[in-house]
């Protein structure tokens, strides 16, 4: 999944030296941490004297905010720089400097490789480091090129920029807040642990300080993220005011007392961190949502434990089966990968009947694609092209039927719906339901960041069409 995201912003921050006046644009790939991501750089050059463009031909400096999950993700960087490039040059006979920035995922794992093969490209910045980002463009302004990968555990939290509540305010009424970055886990078919490092959660303090300031600018609905997020872990008080071990599910009892936050998510979760307070916030939080992505990747034991996933099959259903007993509402959503390394038509058909058994509301699905450096490139056993492409065709099928007659039992329903933002056609407004569907309104129905009671009349593929109560 690609997000083209063009941060937008108006601030003048505290504009100071060489940037003052400048502007830069960002791209992001792939996740919502990515997503999260673009918008903290944004804030740290903002600060610097940066205002933020939509527009990449307008844009002083061009930063590519990039994943290395999917296949080829690194050769669609390169492709881009060469677009870029050219732009430069342009730019560049107009007198008019561009500098070229590649960060993220892919940025860590090729490091200076992408100076090498790219030479157009000016900065190079992992995405535990893009804090830097001001210092680095200094250097980069003194005629050096920039690679910034190196990082300290400690640092991931400690230097993160803090917009004003303006820019904040217009940002809309729905927000990220990354509280747990890294995995420690190591599947088999995965980079992150390599591009994004070890596990570490961010302090309670910090996320409950960033989740009450974006209340206060209007937020009414806070995503928590993180590569695994439910592992987070923190220090926190107990209601006899000691310090004590908390659990993500602990963390949702602290967010959830804070006035005018109004719902809560997160995103991603491995089945193996799914504890009993965790479980036990869905069935006790009315501001929790009722959805849960918890990615599987196969139903198959064999290939789970080729993958490195550290459960089995029937583990992943009676867990589905304990959240569902503590939240019968709740929407299942999962990842799934076809054609890993040793799948037999049997190992298919195990995943198959996961799904079945399961039946969810939502679900990504992929064909394996070896990632260098990670156990699974070097395995025997790849499954044909050929045959990923039938399979994957096959699950996708059973997916989109599930996901159509979730979608179709909301008609006739009514739910609260938060105003998220305006519609694409005139007159129209789109909100957000609990199980995190589009639900387009008429603009009469409420204004943006009221939450209201509809009932649903039709469903789209991917949205409902609703009418207030």
């Amino acid at each position: 999944m690609e997000l083209d995201t063009k941060l937008k912003s108006d601030a003048a921050g505290t504009a100071s030296g060489q940037a003052a006046g400048k502007k830069v644009f960002v791209k992001t790939y792939g996740c919502q941490m990515n997503v999260y991501d673009s918008q903290r750089m944004t804030d740290a050059l903002v600060a610097d004297g940066y205002a933020a463009t939509d527009d990449m031909a307008d844009a002083d400096l061009v930063l590519l905010n990039t994943c290395h999950i999917r296949e080829k993700a690194a050769e669609k960087v390169y492709s881009e720089i060469g677009r870029i490039r050219e732009m430069k040059k342009e730019r560049a006979a107009l007198g008019r400097e561009t500098v070229i920035g590649v960060t993220g995922c892919v940025a860590q794992a090729e490091g200076a490789e992408i100076m090498r093969r790219a030479p157009a490209v000016d900065l190079v910045v992992g995405p535990q480091t893009y804090h830097r980002l001001p210092a680095v463009l200094e250097k980069v302004r003194s005629g050096g090129k920039v690679v910034e990968t190196d990082y300290a555990l400690d640092d991931k939290f400690e230097h993160l920029p803090q917009p004003k509540r303006a820019e904040l305010a217009r940002r809309g009424v729905t927000a990220f807040l990354t509280v747990q970055e890294g995995c420690d886990k190591f599947c088999t078919f995965c980079v992150v642990p390599y591009t994004r490092g070890s596990e570490v959660s961010r302090p309670v303090a910090q996320i409950v300080a960033e989740a009450e300031r974006l209340v206060e600018a209007g937020v009414r609905e806070v995503t928590l993220l993180g590569q695994n997020v439910n592992a987070w872990h923190g220090e926190g008080l107990d209601l006899e005011g000691q310090s004590t071990e908390w659990g993500l599910g602990r963390l949702l009892f602290r967010l959830a007392e804070i006035p005018g936050l109004a719902r809560l998510r997160y995103t991603t979760s491995h089945p193996r961190d799914m504890d009993d307070e965790l479980i036990a916030a869905h069935r006790d939080l009315e501001s929790l949502m009722p959805y849960l992505h918890l990615p599987v990747q196969s139903g198959s034991d064999r290939i789970l434990k080729a993958m490195n996933r550290r459960h089995k099959a029937e583990d992943y259903l009676r867990l589905i089966e304990r959240v569902r007993a503590a939240r019968p509402d709740i929407a299942i959503s999962g990842d799934f990968i076809v054609g890993f390394p040793g799948e037999t038509g049997e190992d298919f058909e195990a995943t198959m009947r996961l799904v079945r058994e399961v039946n969810y509301a939502s679900a990504f699905s992929f064909k394996y694609s070896p990632r260098p450096g990670t156990p699974g490139a070097e395995m025997d056993g790849h499954v044909p092209e050929q045959v990923k492409d039938e399979r994957l065709q096959r699950l996708q099928a059973l997916l989109v039927e599930q996901q159509q007659a979730f979608t179709g039992s909301m008609v006739g329903r009514t739910m609260p719906t938060l105003i998220e933002k305006a519609g694409r056609q005139a007159g129209q407004r789109v909100g957000r339901s609990p199980w995190l569907q589009p639900v387009i309104v008429d603009e009469k129905a409420g204004g943006i960041g009221e939450i209201i009671e509809v009932r649903i009349m039709s469903a789209g593929y991917n949205s409902l069409h609703a009418e207030p109560v």
